[in-house]
């Protein structure tokens, strides 16, 4: 069956005058309402109103206009049964065989912060109504939602002599139902948070595909990337400058470097992360961007091998240079020079990405994980201590040197797999482990990551030595603290809270320790 009758109501206008000169060209009659119509009709398309049809005006500033028989019995009725023929033929309804239709711009009035009455108003209703029903008859029905299937849709039509095909109908069913869906997860979420409902009987979660990916963590496994319409500075809003397509991997890592480096203010100066299977193996500040990445690299030169690197300055060209010495995946940066694109473009399966911006440490959200028969939601840990918040517990205060070093290092724990254990030495981390099932066991291997380093370094003593030593959550014994004291680590920064406090705090004492208490864990699963 030939489109012969078509509905458009957008609140996107783009692309909208061509297709309504397209689909008259291809004789179809256009039915519209309101500021859709009037852009039709400037442009010189044929145009009629949907009150002519109603019978009824568009009242109540828009929020009445397309919600009747007259609309949607043109896009419900089943045209292969004679009841609905003869119900539409007794009330003068006439098909409806193509909607077209955008909603109210919801998402981006939530995105520039509306207040609560806008936000009520750009709740669509009638786009909404149409979408359900015109996608539940797609037997009969094209459903267009989006602008980026407009050319589809004349080119599916151009190959059916004026109709479109099931297969094509079904496909857009699809992604109409999908888009309703999202915009109404949108708006409970929304309403959630404006009434302070912290745990919603119902939670809904949306996104859009941003890419296809060739495979997920492994080979055998489908993955694809879906971005959930935030304007936060990262990996789903960089651009790609250059380098192969990004991978499952590739994005979880580059986002894990980013959200470290959002800890450190640019502001503050330089500051370098390299990481690795979404853990960090070099953090460092410098007086340049060149010295923090020198010195995030020489932490743990083996694992920065095939790294992600995250900066929070834009790139230059030196620093650039230093970076394609060895074999990286992935730069992260807020911008990039001419001269370190042109470096990088000698390296064309190195990925460049810059985000305009670094994101708030601070800023709320949420973490969603899958478990079997349902999901884990939490806030974002957005956790954060300064140095009014410290307490120090040992008879020996921290110097000033050594507090900047313990404020770095408990800035790098929190994005260290649990159980973690981070070394730090001017403001470099000199160790980390990451990931163990015990304390002891994460300080045993920064250590011996920090031998490591002297050996690569041609360095007389460990780099721990006279170390701070930041573990994410409490020490339950006196064990890791002493593992991290036989290191050389000279201060110590932890939660506390353990029942046995105090003997982990005598033990610092016994060993010449200084040692702070956050009041706040930073365990990662």
């Amino acid at each position: 069956m030939p489109v012969r009758r078509a509905l458009i109501s957008v609140s996107d206008k783009t692309g909208l005058t061509d297709l309504g000169r397209a689909l008259v060209q291809r004789g179809v009659e256009i039915l519209s309402t309101g500021g859709s119509a009037k852009a039709l009709r400037e442009a010189g398309v044929a145009v009629t109103d949907v009150a002519e049809v109603t019978g009824f005006p568009e009242m109540m500033d828009g929020r009445v206009k397309t919600l009747h028989p007259m609309v949607h019995g043109g896009l419900l009725a089943l045209r292969d049964n004679p009841d609905h023929l003869a119900a539409m033929e007794a009330h003068g309804i006439g098909p409806i065989d193509l909607l077209v239709v955008n909603l109210y711009p919801f998402e981006a009035a939530l995105a520039r912060g509306a207040d609560y009455d806008e936000m009520i108003e750009n709740i669509d209703i009638g786009g909404p109504a149409m979408i359900r029903a015109a996608a539940k008859n797609h037997a009969f029905v094209t459903t267009v939602v989006d602008v980026e299937d407009y050319e589809k849709l004349l080119g599916d039509m151009d190959q059916h002599d004026g109709a479109t095909c099931p297969k094509f109908r079904r496909k857009l069913a699809q992604i109409a139902y999908a888009r309703t869906g999202a915009y109404d997860a949108a708006v409970s979420t929304w309403l959630a948070g404006a009434i302070g409902v912290e745990t919603p009987r119902r939670r809904v979660v949306a996104g859009q595909l941003a890419q296809g990916l060739r495979y997920g963590e492994n080979p055998h496994q489908k993955a694809a990337f879906y971005t959930d319409g935030s304007a936060r500075p990262g990996v789903a809003t960089a651009v790609q400058h250059q380098g192969k397509e990004l991978s499952y991997n590739n994005i979880n890592d580059t986002d894990a470097a980013f959200e470290l480096l959002a800890e450190f203010a640019p502001e503050d100066g330089p500051a370098v992360a390299i990481i690795k299977h979404a853990n960090p193996c070099g953090v460092a500040r410098g007086e340049t961007l060149l010295e923090a990445y020198r010195k995030a690299f020489d932490c743990d030169r083996t694992s920065a091998f095939g790294g992600i690197v995250a900066l929070n300055m834009p790139l230059d060209e030196e620093t650039a240079r230093a970076i394609v010495e060895i074999f990286t995946e992935v730069v992260i940066a807020p911008g990039a020079s001419d001269g370190a694109k042109a470096v990088f473009a000698a390296k064309k399966n190195l990925r460049l990405l810059t985000t305009e911006g670094l994101p708030d440490a601070r800023a709320g959200g949420a973490t969603i994980r899958q478990v079997a028969g349902g999901y884990l939601f939490q806030d974002k840990d957005n956790g954060y201590v300064d140095r009014d918040d410290l307490k120090v517990v040992t008879k020996k205060a921290p110097s000033e040197a050594q507090m900047r070093d313990l404020m770095f290092a408990w800035k790098v724990a929190k994005h260290v797999k649990s159980n973690a254990i981070v070394y730090v030495k001017d403001a470099a981390t000199v160790g980390v482990g990451a990931g163990q099932m015990s304390r002891v066991d994460s300080a045993n291997i920064a250590a011996i990551k920090a031998g490591r380093m002297a050996k690569e370094l041609g360095l007389a003593d460990s780099p721990a030595v006279g170390s701070a030593v930041a573990s994410d959550a409490f020490f339950p014994f006196p064990d890791g603290l002493m593992e991290a004291a036989a290191a050389g680590a000279t201060c110590v920064i932890q939660p506390g809270g353990s029942m046995r406090d105090d003997e982990v705090i005598a033990a610092a004492d016994e060993a010449g320790l200084a040692m702070v208490f956050t009041r706040m864990r930073h365990f990662r699963h």
